[in-house]
């Protein structure tokens, strides 16, 4: 099993609509389909320990989860509740926004030209400062942590707020 990502902008009109087209992905490509706020992703790392932290879950019974997908924004978002980690999740309006595409290699490659169909492909990844505010705040950064450990240490600090999912109850 593989994973891979594509990012770009959207135009989201109606949620449950656009979540509808996923799922219809996803199920004729035989694979897990995820979108998530690429605007609160911090980049690759982020993405690679959440699949790994979630599918480790689901493999040893311990996902909150049932939906891998669902398992996958659980992790991403560094929260234990499902109910919080829709924070993740996409919204109505212009967003940035990332798929996380998990299956066997050949069918995540067609998923993912079929998801290409919906954004305007951009970089979207990858951490920048611009995303400090909306990463502040999904993950409860604060000032004294950045002082701490310094603004290029940002995603590190993400990645320890994922590496606590399982351990903060």
């Amino acid at each position: 099993m593989v994973f891979k990502t594509i990012g770009g902008s959207v135009f989201i009109q109606n949620v449950p609509a656009f979540l509808k087209e996923l799922a219809a992905i996803s199920s004729s490509c035989n694979t897990t389909v995820q979108a998530m706020d690429s605007d609160k992703i911090a980049g690759e790392n982020h993405i690679g320990f959440a699949v790994e932290k979630a599918l480790r879950a689901m493999e040893n019974e311990l996902n909150i989860a049932r939906d891998t997908g669902v398992e996958i924004m659980r992790y991403a978002s560094g929260k234990r509740q499902i109910e919080e980690a829709f924070s993740m999740g996409v919204r109505e309006g212009e967003m940035n926004v990332v798929f996380v595409v998990l299956g066997e290699a050949e069918k995540v490659d067609i998923a993912i030209k079929d998801l290409a169909n919906l954004i305007e492909e951009k970089p979207v990844v990858a951490y920048s400062e611009i995303k400090n505010k909306a990463l502040f705040t999904q993950f409860s950064i604060t000032e004294q942590e950045i002082a701490a450990a310094g603004k290029d240490r940002i995603p590190q600090l993400v990645l320890e707020r994922i590496a606590l999912v399982d351990i903060l109850k």
